[in-house]
């Protein structure tokens, strides 16, 4: 029930795992739970905005759907991201919608990774998000930009079906809170990404200087392999 508040169910779930024989999905996105994790609550208004971040395996169903991305590791059926997630109260949700788009944009900053933010027209929009930024990386091979990130504020469409309200002290009013979510890193294209902007003639591949202290010294990986420094015993 909670996938069916949290999403709009019936535009997406096609896109989803039932297990079957079971009342249960797998989740495509750390968003699921996280909109979840305080269905029926009461939030006082002090507590707010409650930021999150949630770190999960995703799995879809959408890769080579309509003979999109059939090769490669851009669009899979299963792959980890590292996804923000806000309960805010209805004034401060779109302070908080353009600190999670910039969150996401500091870490493709640091990657070194060419990229542009874009305001989906609403005619795009789905019926849950009433604003949503999309942040895509360049692609030179592919000569055009590719989404990332997508950051979206649903308002209280999430919240009036989880039941998740705010608390104001004065005069002790209740009411529906907004709900955002945003794409810090997806693994898989942030990977790709990083193969597109960073190889070089030689088929080396220039490590971005943010990650360097996470593997071994060196600079330019081995066309084959990128692999976690492994210290000594």
């Amino acid at each position: 029930k909670y996938m069916e508040a949290v999403e709009e169910f019936t535009a997406f779930k096609d896109a989803l795992y039932k297990i079957e024989g079971e009342d249960l999905y797998l989740i495509a996105t750390a968003e699921h739970p996280l909109a979840a994790l305080h269905a029926n609550d009461v939030i006082p208004e002090e507590e707010l905005p409650k930021l999150y971040v949630g770190v999960s395996p995703c799995f879809r169903k959408e890769a080579g759907a309509a003979s999109r991305d059939i090769k490669g590791i851009f669009r899979v059926h299963q792959f980890h991201k590292v996804e923000q997630f806000a309960y805010t109260m209805p004034e401060q949700s779109w302070d908080v919608f353009n600190l999670l788009i910039q969150n996401a944009e500091e870490l493709y900053k640091g990657l070194e990774i060419p990229h542009r933010v874009v305001n989906i027209a609403s005619g795009e929009l789905n019926l849950r998000a009433a604003m949503k930024y999309d942040l895509e990386a360049w692609y030179p091979a592919q000569g055009k930009f590719r989404e990332l990130v997508s950051c979206s504020n649903v308002l209280d469409w999430q919240a009036y079906r989880l039941n998740i309200k705010y608390l104001r002290r004065k005069g002790m009013v209740k009411d529906y809170l907004h709900m955002l979510n945003s794409t810090a890193i997806a693994s898989t294209r942030t990977i790709t990404a990083i193969l597109e902007n960073h190889q070089n003639d030689d088929g080396t591949v220039t490590i971005p200087k943010i990650l360097r202290k996470y593997l071994e010294a060196f600079t330019k990986a081995p066309k084959d392999y990128i692999h976690p420094a492994r210290k000594e015993k």
